[in-house]
């Protein structure tokens, strides 16, 4: 039993109700297993689905089949993903925006998807619903898209930022994992969203800090108070069921609008098998999988791992370490997500039920080794710069515009070596729309695990250097690049690129 102590030195029960966590004086406190959200999946290569922004309880949240809970939509290479988003929000706002005035305005980005930024697709530019209005997205996945854990947000610039905080998040599976792990098939799956909540004004915040664990000493040195907590599947600090020497297959979104997790797992490692939504046998048909005790996720990192269930009797959590994210960046202090209970009805012996397995792809893995070695050797194409000041935050000197030119191009059909500069005394995570790419440099220096990802940490004052993949033809158009501090995005620090 966990229990929360008031301002009053009342005590103060947990009662989880969908994705919204709520407190009431019952005197004790009740725990939940982590949530399973709905899932939503293809029907002859079509997903189909509506989904409505709403307010509920003062915070913006996604809505769908009448419940305040974001589907995980799972496809397959080849599959078109149709969605009706419906903006259900109020004409006027009553939240704060990181800039002001906040007008309720929504759209969804496809974060990791290699397909078009052109509309009716992965376009945050053009397609903006204004309260009463719709969107009607058709989003193709091509047939050799790689399978992974991808994820959907909204993405209206200035207004990016509350909205995640808010929760307007789910996950997206592309399916055939077990192509490339072939153990994956055999076991449970778990599709963990992580996403950050705001305890700023919450009455109950020393309470909820202590109910996470939250050591009551700083550890990057930051003056602020903590002012985020984590929920898991839009619960606190939830039970996830795992018997002891069996194995699952996890897939965890780093969901949060600003954020860092440092993953570990007490006691047991993390058997990596992807990173980012891309397979590490894609590009390493020999390296499938590398094993870690922690593992570091920005802002819309994700990873996809084999866990362990601990021996019998044995307390383990879920947790995020302490992420310095520099003297200028915010408090990201160490703190419980789950734990790790013992299944009473659990046999170890016994396959998972075949709703939890995963129905074995016929189609051979295709695999997609990339010779880089010419191109780290050239100077950059191009060099994206960070900067902030107490005005706002800056790409190359620049802050973005809606209707500014695109700050480069890129020839669809290559590869670009691009070098991302950390001007600043925090932590910033690169992204950018539609590509992948191989971080191989941090300051100059190889990394010792080389990835291919869609977002990256660049070190404070420090460089990270990769290598985009722009081999395929579905990218062309207009897309974007930014900082996924979903605060300083709206702030500034993104900017247009043209695929041609």
């Amino acid at each position: 039993m966990k229990t929360l102590m008031n301002a009053q030195g009342k005590c103060t029960q947990l009662v989880f109700l969908g994705a919204q966590i709520f407190l009431t004086a019952y005197g004790f406190s009740q725990t939940v297993s982590v949530p399973e959200p709905p899932q939503v999946g293809a029907k002859n290569h079509l997903v189909s689905l509506t989904l409505d922004a709403v307010n509920e309880n003062g915070l913006d949240a996604f809505a769908f089949e009448g419940k305040t809970v974001a589907p995980v939509i799972r496809a397959s290479p080849g599959d078109t993903l149709r969605i009706t988003y419906v903006n259900n929000l109020p004409a006027k706002s009553a939240e704060t925006c990181a800039v002001n005035p906040c007008m309720n305005m929504t759209n969804l980005h496809f974060h990791g998807l290699t397909v078009s930024p052109s509309a009716p697709q992965d376009d945050v530019l053009g397609m903006m619903a204004m309260p009463g209005q719709a969107l009607h997205y058709s989003v193709e996945i091509p047939r050799d898209h790689p399978p992974g854990l991808f994820w959907y947000h909204t993405h209206p610039h200035g207004e990016s930022h509350r909205q995640a905080l808010d929760g307007m998040s789910g996950a997206i599976v592309i399916e055939g994992m077990e192509r490339y792990v072939p153990e994956v098939a055999r076991l449970r799956e778990r599709v963990i969203v992580v996403r950050g909540r705001s305890i700023e004004h919450d009455a109950n915040a020393h309470g909820l800090r202590n109910y996470v664990d939250i050591p009551s000493k700083a550890c990057g040195g930051e003056a602020e108070a903590v002012d985020e907590i984590f929920t898991v599947n839009g619960a606190l600090r939830p039970q996830i069921e795992i018997g002891p020497g069996q194995r699952q297959f996890w897939r965890v979104v780093n969901a949060s609008a600003d954020r860092y997790l440092d993953l570990q797992l007490d006691g047991e490692p993390f058997e990596v098998v992807a990173l980012d939504g891309m397979p590490l046998a894609y590009h390493d048909p020999k390296g499938p999988g590398r094993v870690t005790n922690h593992l570091l996720l920005a802002p819309a990192g994700r990873v996809e791992a084999i866990v362990t269930g601990p021996p019998a009797g044995a307390h383990r959590a879920l947790r995020t370490l302490c992420v310095d994210t520099g003297p200028a960046g915010d408090p990201n202090p160490e703190m419980v997500l789950a734990d790790l209970v013992q299944p009473t009805t659990y046999q170890p012996s016994a396959d998972p039920p075949p709703e939890m397995g995963h129905a074995v792809r016929r189609r051979p893995p295709v695999y997609k080794p990339v010779h880089v070695e010419p191109l780290t050797k050239r100077a950059p194409a191009f060099t994206v710069i960070f900067t902030e000041d107490k005005n706002g935050f800056y790409i190359n000197d620049r802050k973005f515009a809606m209707d500014s030119g695109p700050m480069t191009s890129a020839r669809v059909g290559t590869y670009q070596h691009w070098r991302i500069v950390n001007r600043t005394a925090e932590l910033h995570p690169f992204h950018i729309h539609q590509v992948h790419f191989l971080a191989y440099a941090e300051n100059g220096m190889p990394l010792e695990h080389p990835a291919w990802l869609d977002t990256v940490n660049v070190p404070v004052g420090g460089s990270v250097d990769v290598i985009l993949d722009l081999t395929d033809p579905v990218i062309k158009g207009m897309a974007v690049f930014h900082c996924h501090l979903l605060n300083h995005e709206d702030k500034g620090m993104m900017a247009k690129i043209l695929f041609r």
